[in-house]
Formats: C-alpha cells, sequence, structure tokens
C-alpha cells in the first residue's frame, strides 16, 4: 500500500516557518513587543539591546499585563485579543491582530516573560525556546510586562548568518522605533545599547516629539496641517522649501495610528511643490490620515506597511490640494527684515527744523605741484625732478616685461608675464594647481561647449566629455584612495558649523567618525544629537560643510545594508558629486588638458561610480557621413 505524501507539520517547524515572514532581524522584534506595548496601554516603555539585538532584546512597558492563562495563551499561534470574528477585521484600531508575533519569536529564540497585572498580588513568569515550554512560574514582578528575548535564530543558524553589522541592525531598530514613537507622542520611549542610552523622549505634544526626534532645526521648519472632510482627516506638518534636499529627508505617513508606506500618496505631496523645489528633491513631512477602518485594508502583508484605500484618488485630491493651501497661506517668499538692534537714533527731519550751516572748507587755487615755486603764503613744496624716475631705463619702451627674482615671482598669485596661472587653488577640488605650462597634456587642442562638455580629438575621430561626470570619476577614486591610506589633510575652520541630527542619524554618524576624518573632516560629538565641524578636507572651501555632511550620511544610510566598503564607495561618491565642477564653468585650456589626462588616468574612465556615461566618441566615419 503507497504511503501517504501529505501530513501535518508540527507545531515548531510551522512556527519557524511563520517567523521568516514576521521576525526577520532584530528591529523585527522589537517592533512586535513594542506595539504590543502600546496596545495595552503603556506610558512608558523601555527598550535595551544587548550586541544591536543578537545576544539580548528587553522591551519593559508599564501597560496593563496579562493573567496566568492568558500569558501562557500568548505563544500560541493566532492567539490574539485584537478580533474575535472576521467582521473585526474591518475595525481594527490596535497594531497587532494576526496571533502570529510572539509563537514566531519564541520558534527562533529563548524567551523569558514576566507579567502581571494591577488587580493581581504575583506575577507570572514563563521560560520557552525553541516553541517548546521549558517553565511557567508564579513570581513577584511589577505591574506591566517585561518581555527578554535571548540569542535570536540561535536554532535557525543559517538567518542568523544573514544578520548584517551590528550598526545596520542597531539603525534598522532605531527607525522602527522612531516611526512607533512618531504616532504615540503620549508615551515616553527610552532605548539602551550596550547600557548607553540612545534615546530618550518624554511624553510631549506631536509638534515637540518631531524635535526630540529629529532635532529643532527641523522644528522649526515645518508648517502646521489640519483638513477635515467626509471622507479623511489629515493632520500633520509639512516642511517649508527651504528644508528640501535631495536625501535623507524625513517622509512619514501614518493612518489610524500606524505607520505606512504609500507612494502614490508622495506623489501628491510632491506635486503640491511644484515649482518651488527642485524635481529632484524632497520635502519633509508627517501626515497623519483618520479614515473609517471599514474603508482601508491592513491585512495585506505581515509588516502591515503597505494598505490599501478604497477612496484612494479622491484622497489624493484632497490631500495635494490640503498641502497647497498650507503652502499659499504661509508667505514663502523672503522679506526684507533688518537688524535695527543696537543702531543709533536718527532723529526724523521736519520742514520747520532749523539747519545747521554747511562746511566751508578753503582753497587753495593757486596752487600748482608741478611748480617749484609759487603758490600762496604756508605751503612748501619739495623740487620735483621727475627724470629720476627713469634712471636704468633708457632705451626701454613701455609696458615692458619686468623680471622679479624666481622666489618673489613664483609667490605671486598671478602670471607676471601677463598671462593667467590657471585657476584658483580652492577651485573644484583641487584638481588644477599650477601654472599653465606646467600642465602636461596629451591632447593638442581642448574646446569647451557650453561650459558643459570638453571636446578633443584622437586619432579616430572626436572625444566628447562631460567635464561634471569626468571630475567626479576624477575625485571619487582619490577620496576613495584617502579613506584607504588616511591620506587627507583637514583645513581648520574659523567658526565650527553646528549640525542637529536624528537620533538615527546621529549613532550612525558616531560609528563612522573615523572614516569621515580620514577623508578630512574634524567632527565633534556635542551630546544630544548635535555634531560641530571643526575641519573640512582641504580644497572643497566654499561648499556647505553641514549639507555635505548630511548628503554623505544620507547616502551611506540609504541603503540601509551595506558593508564597510559600500559605506567607503557611497560617502566617496557624495563628497565627489558635491565637489566636482559645475556646468556652466568656464575652463581654460590647461585646465581642460588636465581634467582630459586625469580623466584617462582612472582605473574606470568610461562610466562614473553610478553608471553614467563621462565621455563619447564620434568617428572620422562617422563624421565624414554627416557631410554627404
Amino acid at each position: 500500500m503507497a504511503e501517504d505524501l501529505i501530513h501535518l507539520l508540527p507545531d515548531s517547524v510551522a512556527n519557524q516557518i511563520a517567523a521568516g515572514e514576521v521576525i526577520q532581524r532584530p528591529a523585527s522584534v522589537v517592533k512586535e513587543l513594542v506595539e504590543n506595548s502600546v496596545d495595552a496601554g503603556a506610558t512608558t516603555i523601555q527598550v535595551r539591546l544587548t550586541d544591536a539585538g543578537r545576544t539580548n532584546i528587553q522591551v519593559i512597558d508599564n501597560g496593563k499585563g496579562m493573567s496566568e492563562t492568558d500569558a501562557r495563551m500568548a505563544f500560541e499561534r493566532h492567539a490574539t485579543s485584537k478580533i474575535r470574528e472576521s467582521a473585526d477585521l474591518f475595525a481594527l484600531y490596535t497594531f497587532g491582530f494576526r496571533g502570529e508575533a510572539l509563537p514566531s519569536i519564541a520558534a527562533v529564540a529563548q524567551v523569558e516573560l514576566r507579567t502581571r497585572r494591577e488587580e493581581d498580588e504575583l506575577g507570572t513568569v514563563i521560560h520557552m525556546a525553541g516553541s517548546k515550554l521549558e517553565s511557567q512560574e508564579v513570581d513577584m514582578c511589577p505591574v506591566g510586562t517585561n518581555f527578554q528575548v535571548k540569542n535570536l535564530f540561535f536554532n535557525v543558524p543559517a538567518r542568523r548568518k544573514f544578520l548584517k553589522s551590528n550598526q545596520t541592525e542597531l539603525n534598522n531598530v532605531l527607525t522602527e522605533l522612531e516611526r512607533i514613537a512618531l504616532v504615540n507622542p503620549e508615551i515616553a520611549f527610552s532605548l539602551y545599547h550596550n547600557e548607553v542610552e540612545l534615546m530618550n523622549v518624554p511624553q510631549s505634544a506631536m509638534r515637540q516629539r518631531i524635535q526630540h526626534l529629529f532635532g529643532k532645526k527641523l522644528g522649526q521648519e515645518l508648517l502646521s496641517l489640519e483638513v477635515d472632510t467626509t471622507l479623511v482627516k489629515i493632520n500633520g506638518c509639512i516642511g517649508v522649501p527651504e528644508s528640501a534636499r535631495k536625501k535623507g529627508a524625513h517622509c512619514f505617513f501614518f493612518v489610524n495610528g500606524r505607520y505606512m508606506r504609500h507612494p502614490y500618496f508622495h506623489k501628491a505631496v510632491m506635486e503640491a511643490y511644484a515649482h518651488l523645489i527642485p524635481v529632484t528633491e524632497q520635502v519633509p513631512y508627517f501626515l497623519y490620515f483618520t479614515v473609517d477602518p471599514s474603508r482601508i485594508d491592513v491585512n495585506i502583508h505581515p509588516t502591515k506597511t503597505e494598505i490599501k484605500f478604497e477612496d484612494e484618488q479622491a484622497i489624493w485630491q484632497i490631500l495635494m490640494a490640503s498641502v497647497r493651501e498650507v503652502l499659499g497661506r504661509s508667505n514663502m517668499a523672503p522679506t526684507i527684515d533688518f537688524d535695527v538692534a543696537d543702531c543709533p537714533d536718527i532723529p526724523v527731519f521736519t520742514s520747520g527744523d532749523t539747519l545747521p550751516p554747511p562746511p566751508m572748507p578753503t582753497v587753495d587755487t593757486n596752487y600748482n605741484p608741478f611748480k617749484q615755486s609759487g603758490g600762496s603764503e604756508g605751503y612748501k613744496r619739495p623740487s620735483t625732478r621727475w627724470e629720476d624716475f627713469y634712471k636704468g631705463v633708457e632705451g626701454s619702451s613701455v609696458g615692458r616685461e619686468v623680471k622679479f627674482d624666481a622666489p618673489f615671482e613664483d609667490s605671486l598669485p598671478w602670471d607676471v608675464t601677463g598671462g593667467t596661472t590657471g585657476v584658483d587653488t580652492q577651485k573644484s577640488g583641487q584638481l588644477f594647481v599650477g601654472n599653465e605650462e606646467e600642465v602636461q597634456c596629451g591632447c593638442s587642442d581642448c574646446y569647451q561647449y557650453k561650459g558643459h562638455y570638453v571636446v578633443t580629438s584622437m586619432k579616430s575621430g572626436m572625444v566628447l566629455i562631460d567635464q561634471h561626470r569626468a571630475h567626479v570619476c576624477i575625485l571619487f577614486e582619490r577620496y576613495l584612495k584617502q579613506l584607504e591610506e588616511q591620506s587627507a589633510v583637514s583645513q581648520g575652520m574659523l567658526f565650527p558649523e553646528m549640525m542637529e541630527l536624528s537620533i538615527s542619524q546621529a549613532a550612525f554618524l558616531e560609528s563612522q567618525l573615523e572614516d569621515f576624518a580620514r577623508l578630512g573632516f574634524d567632527i565633534s560629538n556635542m551630546g544630544g544629537g548635535s555634531f560641530a565641524i571643526q575641519g573640512i578636507p582641504e580644497g572643497i572651501a566654499g561648499l556647505n560643510p553641514t549639507k555635505l555632511v548630511a548628503d554623505m550620511l544620507a547616502g551611506a544610510m540609504e541603503k540601509g545594508s551595506m558593508s564597510k566598503e559600500d559605506v567607503h564607495r557611497s560617502m566617496a561618491l557624495t563628497m565627489a558629486r558635491s565637489a566636482a565642477l559645475v556646468v556652466g564653468e568656464v575652463l581654460s585650456a590647461a585646465e581642460m588638458g588636465r581634467l582630459v589626462d586625469e580623466l584617462f588616468a582612472c582605473e574606470m574612465p568610461s562610466y562614473t561610480p553610478d553608471g553614467k556615461k563621462t565621455f563619447v566618441v564620434v568617428e572620422d566615419v562617422e563624421i565624414e557621413k554627416m557631410f554627404r
């Protein structure tokens, strides 16, 4: 008789399969446990991590706690207090409802749960490992819940092996906590990593919570938005156009107290800023939607960040119109505001006031400086012998070339022979330094077209080079080499620049200070998310150092899971883009020659590090075809 092929999986295996969707990294555990604490009515939530959550994750809250029976049932699959029938799925106001989180965590880690309700004298302590109950006891516990998750993925070595670096995993935890903290300003949150406090935000209003998480500077650049319609209620803050940036803008949508990703609604916000900001930039916004739960579907993905709206197009129009109205009501045009502090009091003149007499200077109309004698009495004129000035230069013509000693001539910032010496050494990342005669160009002829392209010739035809992209390639390899060899030179700033960063950005920058120092940045941590830029790499004077560092941070954090080499490449590329030649910058023949020489000395001259062409070749055969 043939053996049956279909059978039921054991609960431990089924839980591990479910954990693959729900629990992907330490941040997933923190998200699920903190959301349960919020649903339990906690007003204080504390998160403690060891080794970014690999070794230990502890979430402590002062919520309502659980009974002995509930504590045990919470680890069973599909056991939940949020819903009882299918109709409840369309009236959800809580974070969790599937009943998958706790059994999934217990399937891949060692879990200790301590909980007590206010009406109980004793609490409950449960130990589980790999979906197996090890012990259940009564114990003295404070009111609330204390979850401790140890050795995550201890029984799934493949999943543990593919966890990223501690810094990357910590950034993911911070990102999840920021999202939950933004939508629950009435709850105090704190985070400790290896016994070091990284986050401590008290109970506050929504706008103050944004400032606590992302700094006071961002809070000052936000405009309040509030609209109430029959379909949706929207409130929150949007950034002024001046707060726009290419990377790292804080963009958050929340619906019924839940964070969501929604590219369609993001496009509505950006559409409202059309013609106010560049197309490639974004503004920060924190927008909270309140809609009827029956008109949305949150049961799409286990992470519950993808939400479907029944009235999506109508809400899109409402959102765009609301943002435009706020921008229209707020005077975005700069106003002239004169500083009158400590200014002298200038009296107002009226027609009845008596004017003082004008000054009457004494002028000697007979004075002539070119005469040895004469003039009015009281003047002593020295004899003037103009021929003495021309001694030693007889026979020379006016405008004769003047010769200087070599040391003096080399110290001049201009060419004493009448030509220019090239380009300011601070220009364009110090690509061009020295006299034109010192530049060794392999091209006999170089021309610039519309301040954008450099045209030169080769044996088989003509080369058209994008000067900005070519310079990006050159600087990228230079900065990458500086990161590897620690050979950059730092130039001290007369007045340090202050930066206000979010908690996740501050933690990432703290871990990358050594790499920034290799590039030539001197950055000090002032505490509280504030950093002082005291020195910058030599050759980038004129760039905004705070914007440059912020862009480098955003580029390095963008992918979320990067190796050390990827972080270095991202930092070098961001800095190269900022310091490279801009379109429209006029170059001399020597500068164009140096650009061409250094481009073709690069390891990868044909493409920029992000895959864009740096030059094209038009062969002679193709040119000849054009004239047939």
